[in-house]
């Protein structure tokens, strides 16, 4: 593997120039203008305050040449200390308005990023891994602040480099020329340690982004990871990836430590010069002393702002590449195009696939010129063997995904024109792993509609069964679900899912069924929950067990994308085409005769 292997730049990242980013930062910033007008006054006056210091310093060491007396020194250290008090209180001041702003600030790009990242369609996700979108959300909005605070104490710095550099011209003019010949050399070694610190800088969040992302997959499947012995593999494959960001990230320490030290030496350079041709400016008595020590203290003041500048140009760049890392993400375009945004009224549920094409990468056609009526209320079940298109369709319905070509009828509007959180509002959908999030089981079911009540969950948790798989439930309706549901078996996290959509009521409703194993008794619960969804909706079902592909109105048999066969269970069994092939393959073993003819069997033995 190489070095920088597992860094490239993902499909969606964007090459932002720093007058876009500025502008950008500078739009979630412009909302606070009183507090950065605040900002910038007490900026302005701890610059003048922090500046008085050394004048105030020099006056004293000018009149150490005269008579001087103590209430002069007194007021000299008095307004010296008073300074140093006003700097404090001024800096508490203004530190706690900038926090406030820069945690408004990144507060509003997270949740700008949560928001495009949580509307993004799946192939998306798809494509591109989830820990790394959390990586962009946190820990790149984060680092983004922290560049953020140190550029407002920059601001402090440079206002104080302007008002000295002026004094420093008031001084001495040949002085100040030599001073300012040799500020360019400067900025042009800051300049640069630019485009390195830049590219190292996205090497390191990439390589971190790496490491989240093999953490959040390794505790994802901790448990199978378990079953196969395979700790020693996991722990492996975090180890390269924590070792490479490890390197990268040192990589970029490496760089952007040079970048102080060398300005620094530059500085020290600079100094010496002015050291050298001022004193001969104070022995030929072009300046007093008092006026040198002033050049001298306003020199040393004036050269750290402009270091840390020059530095801080560097160090900018971290700042820079985690926002363009988020506006990134932000910016990404959804592939799923909607035309209008039509309001939908209450759907009927009438489905049609109209000479619709769909892939979900170039060359790997899925549905070709696909047909299908599902009229309003009918229950339509799909089999086929695996990759047929089954889950494919479900998933254009649930408008998850774009398709390529044709059309996609809903109550005979265009798919696309549809406002999609209204029509999703109307949808109700079970995967093949029902997905629960932490929280009681009442809290799940009333996942899609929080105004449901207390009763109305329980009254319909009741119907299933008599209500006999809540005594299953330590504390009933209240039992903790665990981090996605791991504290149920799968056949309570498949009534919990189908609670959900019963309390939804869609008018469509899509079934991925499990594949898992349960026990006759919880199977039983789950078609009654399914038949009083079935009675309401039109249903699309991607079945895999008997009695639900025989509760269906029709069946749909799919191969490679294409119907080759529908009709009800019994004639399609008697046409002894593929059906009767996939019947015998994977639902003849779930009949009652197939289980007769077994205990016959073993009887006979």
């Amino acid at each position: 593997m190489g070095f920088f292997s597992g860094l490239d730049v993902e499909a969606y990242d964007r090459q932002y120039t720093d007058r876009q980013l500025v502008e950008r930062i500078a739009g979630y910033f412009r909302p606070f203008a009183v507090q950065m007008f605040w900002i910038s006054f007490y900026l302005i006056l701890i610059a003048f305050a922090a500046a008085a210091v050394p004048l105030l310093t020099s006056w004293l060491v000018d009149l150490l040449g005269e008579e001087i007396n103590n209430q002069e020194i007194w007021l000299v250290s008095l307004a010296v200390l008073a300074s140093g008090i006003f700097v404090w209180a001024a800096n508490w001041i203004r530190r706690r308005i900038t926090a406030r702003v820069i945690g408004d600030v990144v507060l509003n790009i997270r949740t700008n990023a949560f928001r495009a990242a949580a509307g993004h369609d799946l192939s998306f996700y798809d494509e591109f891994s989830s820990a790394r979108v959390v990586s962009r959300i946190t820990s790149d909005t984060r680092e983004f602040g922290q560049v953020v605070t140190l550029i407002t104490d920059l601001v402090s710095q440079i206002v104080q480099a302007i008002i000295l550099g002026a004094v420093l011209f008031a001084i001495d003019l040949r002085l100040s020329l030599w001073l300012f010949g040799f500020l360019p050399l400067i900025f042009l070694v800051a300049l640069g340690f630019r485009t390195m610190a830049r590219r190292v800088t996205r090497r390191g969040m990439r390589a971190m982004a790496n490491v989240n992302a093999a953490i959040k997959e390794t505790v994802s499947g901790i448990a199978v990871a378990k079953n196969f012995r395979q700790e020693e593999t996991i722990f492996l494959e975090f180890d390269d990836a924590n070792l490479s960001s490890f390197r990268v990230n040192l990589q970029r320490g490496f760089v952007l430590s040079l970048v102080f030290p060398s300005l620094n030496a530059l500085g020290g350079i600079g100094t010496s010069l002015l050291l050298y041709v001022g004193g001969l400016s104070v022995a030929e008595a072009v300046v007093s002393a008092g006026a040198w020590f002033l050049f001298l203290q306003g020199l040393d003041r004036f050269w750290f702002p402009v270091l840390n500048l020059s530095a801080f140009w560097t160090q900018l760049q971290s700042g820079l590449s985690a926002a363009e890392r988020s506006f990134a993400l932000i910016d990404a375009e959804s592939s799923v195009k909607q035309v209008a945004e039509n309001d939908v009224p209450v759907l009927k549920g009438e489905i049609v696939f109209d000479s619709l094409c769909f892939e979900y990468t170039a060359d790997e056609n899925i549905l070709d010129r696909f047909k299908l009526h599902i009229r309003p209320g009918e229950n339509v079940a799909l089999v086929g063997h695996t990759g047929a298109g089954k889950s494919s369709i479900a998933k254009l319905v649930a408008r998850f995904y774009e398709f390529q070509d044709g059309n996609l009828l809903i109550d005979g509007q265009d798919i696309r024109s549809l406002d999609l959180n209204q029509y999703r509002s109307q949808l109700g959908i079970v995967s093949q792993t029902p997905f629960l999030f932490s929280g009681t089981v009442a809290e799940n079911i009333r996942y899609a509609r929080q105004d449901a009540s207390d009763e109305e969950i329980f009254a319909l948790a009741n119907q299933i069964g008599e209500g006999d798989w809540l005594e299953t439930l330590s504390h009933g309706l209240e039992t903790e679900v665990g981090e996605r549901g791991g504290r149920l078996s799968m056949g309570q996290r498949q009534l919990v899912a189908l609670l959900r959509v019963l309390v939804q009521r869609p008018a469509i409703f899509i079934l991925d069924e499990a594949t898992a194993s349960i026990d006759p008794f919880t199977e039983w619960q789950i078609q009654q929950a399914l038949n009083m969804i079935l009675a309401n909706t039109t249903s699309i079902l991607i079945a895999h067990r008997l009695s639900t592909v025989k509760a269906a109105d029709r069946i749909i048999v799919l191969d490679d994308g294409h119907i080759i066969e529908e009709g009800d269970h019994d004639s399609l069994l008697n046409q002894d085409g593929h059906y009767a092939e996939l019947y015998n393959t994977y639902f003849r073993h779930q009949s009652l005769d197939y289980i007769e003819e077994a205990r016959e069997l073993a009887a006979g033995d």
